[in-house]
């Protein structure tokens, strides 16, 4: 374990950022937890974060809006959340530039629906950039203020090392239920 911490000490910026270009919840939290232990630096894993989930969802919108006969092809089989994505789109406007970053399932998929419509890419790139700058103080202070909580919770999970598969499985598989029935056809 002692070297895992030591690992994600000296490549824990690089993993986050990697890990941030395509989401990056997880590693924003972990980030959080290591800086409360001591091990990372908040403020430089909040930048890090902010940096690449913006630039990340920048490349999704720009690859869609000018490259959509590459881009088509590997979205055949996701028609559906695409179109559950417009429909959200057309439902709360603007706002779901800044919740898509909190809900996992669709995540890539809302720049990737904007990016196909008509959106402006300057207004887009603003309210990115301002929601990917919420998103990681939020989770990056709010992880960082519940290290301890959350330390004791994977302890936890450590003298039961069977529960955290299991509560994984089950987050999966209610989220899976979801998507299968908002995107189910009616």
């Amino acid at each position: 374990m002692e070297e895992i911490i030591n690992s994600l000490t000296t490549y824990g910026y690089i993993i986050l950022f990697l890990y941030s270009l395509g989401g990056g919840m997880v590693a924003i939290i972990a980030a959080g937890i290591l800086s409360y232990a001591g091990k990372m630096d908040l403020s430089t894993s909040i930048f890090v974060a902010f940096l690449a989930n913006a630039l990340g969802d920048s490349l999704l919108f720009y690859m869609s809006r000018y490259n959509k006969s590459q881009f088509m092809p590997y979205l055949k089989k996701h028609r559906r959340k695409l179109a559950l994505s417009h429909i959200l789109m057309k439902r709360y406007g603007d706002k779901i530039i800044f919740f898509q970053k909190f809900v996992y399932g669709i995540k890539t998929l809302i720049p990737i629906a904007i990016g196909l419509t008509k959106y402006s890419f300057l207004k887009f790139n603003i309210l990115n950039i301002v929601s990917a700058a919420i998103w990681a103080m939020i989770l990056g202070f709010g992880s960082f203020y519940a290290g301890n909580a959350l330390s004791n919770f994977a302890g936890y999970f450590s003298t039961y090392p069977w529960l955290a598969p299991l509560c994984i499985g089950t987050l999966l598989l209610m989220l899976w239920l979801y998507l299968q029935n908002a995107t189910k056809k009616r």
